[in-house]
């Protein structure tokens, strides 16, 4: 964009001084000029400074009410001096937020099919074979377990999906996956403010809060029934990392866990296979030998401790309990499901993306996230390109996936729509622009539009008043301006003015709306040429003088 400056006051001075440096000239603005001198014109798109000086960080404007709140203090920083007649045509980013209807997604309630809903189907595999349909048998599964589902409810089914024809070896007889969950598990504060919390992937225990701090918290599993169970194991997948002794962390299991963890007889597992304390990754142990609690009713614990100089971080990611079944190599897969009608129909226009997906886009594989350093929309498009070849023009999809935020893992996402052959993001901020206008003493939102006559406007308006003032209108056809010279007979008074703009204002913008407004600059000979600007403003149908 351009800027235009009308320095009206200043342009005799800076003829006799234009050979000092501008920094002169400046000063000299400084010590003389008042804000009602000068009408200015300019347009220009905020930078990141301009956002700062603001106070907003993230480089857009929350609403368009915010930004004619907040625009006019930033254009008196920039023009002090300008005054009443002044414009500002501005561009700005606007926040218009994540796609209409993303969250419901993004926070629907979520089912993961457990060893009971698999039996229920006939399924004795506790998992999907290869290549099942599994549509009708999800639904199934919903209408058994979804009390009283309301119209538009949507619900994340989460299942196990065998990737090869499973075989006869150990199988999860129990399964706790601690996403976003302690999945029934019972929380114990023993010492200490900290306590166990429910991440995205797992749960954690940490005794840092800005510096190492005593503490010991339980989590104790609801009750678990092995009264007709045999051939038994236990497995877990932890991490522990900033820890110096690993053994503040310990796995139990009781056969008489009393609701007090402290007066209850606890069991320690005692596993080979542990982290070592100093890693992030997680460790699966190796399946342990839990044949002594066959036939019991058991309860699982966990405990942490931590001290003023040894705080470590437990994830503990999944706990299992193992018996003689059906196994294989399997992901845990995802479909959303959506109540209407009466009835629970797949969502086809929404997709969870699965570790395989992550892995197939390389870097966000890692972790099975994105994050500020792996953007999605570097990676999805692509996806979906590879997914949907045969995608029509404006199909639309929502993608949801993790996203690790800095703090913590959370589910994310956007919208997706086919255009042009490409797959485009919904852009959550959008470039738009505001007018403003100086009314003699601040700035404020303004529609004032700035247009100059032209000569063919000249000979409009002559034409169109040539019966009403014959010599005026004879002499600004011939001349292309208006004689502001008082007592001939080719004057134009202010009045004649405005009748001659209204004449052109309805010629080249007839569907002007209602409190539309032109600032209209012309021509005039006085005994030397200028010009002028009048301020007009479109009411009852007609253009009048702006006061």
């Amino acid at each position: 964009m351009k800027n235009r400056f009308y320095l009206l006051t200043l342009v005799l001075g800076f003829a006799f001084f234009s050979c000092e440096p501008m920094d002169d000239v400046y000063e000299e603005l400084d010590a003389n000029a008042e804000s009602s001198d000068i009408a200015g014109t300019t347009e220009f798109v905020m930078t990141d400074e301009d956002y700062e000086a603001l106070d907003l960080g993230f480089g857009s404007f929350d609403s368009n009410e915010q930004a004619k709140e907040l625009i006019p203090g930033l254009l008196t920083e920039k023009f002090p001096y300008w005054g009443k007649g002044s414009t500002a045509l501005v561009g700005y980013n606007l926040y218009v937020g994540e796609a209409e209807g993303l969250s419901d997604f993004t926070n629907s309630e979520q089912y993961e099919l457990d060893n009971s809903d698999y039996a229920s189907l006939g399924n004795n595999a506790n998992g999907f074979y290869p290549n099942t349909n599994v549509e009708s048998d999800l639904i199934t599964v919903l209408d058994a377990n979804i009390n009283n589902p309301t119209e538009g409810q949507i619900v994340l089914t989460k299942y196990k999906q065998y990737t090869e024809e499973p075989t006869v070896g150990y199988a999860n007889l129990v399964e706790y996956n601690f996403q976003n969950s302690f999945e029934g598990w019972t929380f114990v504060n023993i010492l200490g403010a900290q306590e166990w919390e429910a991440q995205t992937d797992y749960i954690q225990a940490s005794g840092f809060d800005n510096g190492q701090v005593e503490n010991e918290d339980w989590v104790v599993s609801p009750e678990i029934d092995l009264t007709n169970e045999s051939d038994l194991k236990f497995q877990i997948s932890q991490a522990i990392n900033y820890a110096n002794d690993v053994s503040f962390m310990k796995i139990y299991v009781s056969t008489n866990y009393t609701g007090d963890v402290t007066s209850t007889t606890w069991d320690e597992i005692n596993l080979t296979t542990t982290p070592a304390g100093d890693s992030n990754d997680f460790i699966l142990s190796e399946e342990y030998d839990f044949t002594a609690y066959e036939g019991e009713t058991i309860h699982l614990a966990l405990e942490y401790k931590s001290t003023d100089t040894d705080a470590g971080r437990w994830r503990v990611e999944n706990v299992f309990v193992k018996t003689v079944g059906i196994t294989g190599a399997n992901l845990i897969e995802a479909k959303y499901f959506m109540y209407t009608d009466g009835n629970w129909e797949l969502v086809d226009n929404a997709y969870l993306l699965s570790p395989a997906d992550y892995d197939a886009m390389g870097a966000p594989g890692q972790y099975d996230n994105f994050s500020g350093s792996i953007d999605p929309e570097n990676y999805i498009p692509t996806f979906l390109d590879n997914k949907y070849p045969y995608a029509q023009e404006e199909d639309q999809i929502f993608i949801i996936y993790k996203f690790y935020n800095g703090e913590e893992t959370v589910l994310s996402g956007n919208s997706y729509t086919y255009t042009n052959g490409t797959w485009e993001g919904h852009n959550q901020v959008m470039e738009t622009e505001l007018q403003f206008g100086h009314n003699g003493e601040t700035w404020v939102p303004d529609n004032t539009i700035a247009y100059t006559l032209t000569s063919s406007d000249f000979t409009l308006l002559a034409a169109g008043l040539a019966d009403a003032y014959p010599d005026a209108a004879d002499s600004a056809g011939n001349y292309a301006n208006f004689d502001r010279r008082e007592g001939n007979n080719k004057y134009w008074s202010v009045e004649m003015i405005v009748e001659a703009i209204d004449i052109v204002l309805d010629n080249i913008d007839p569907n002007a709306e209602e409190g539309q407004k032109y600032a209209v600059t012309y021509d005039i000979y006085d005994g030397s040429s200028g010009t002028e600007t009048q301020y007009v403003i479109k009411q009852d149908g007609i253009w009048v003088l702006q006061e």
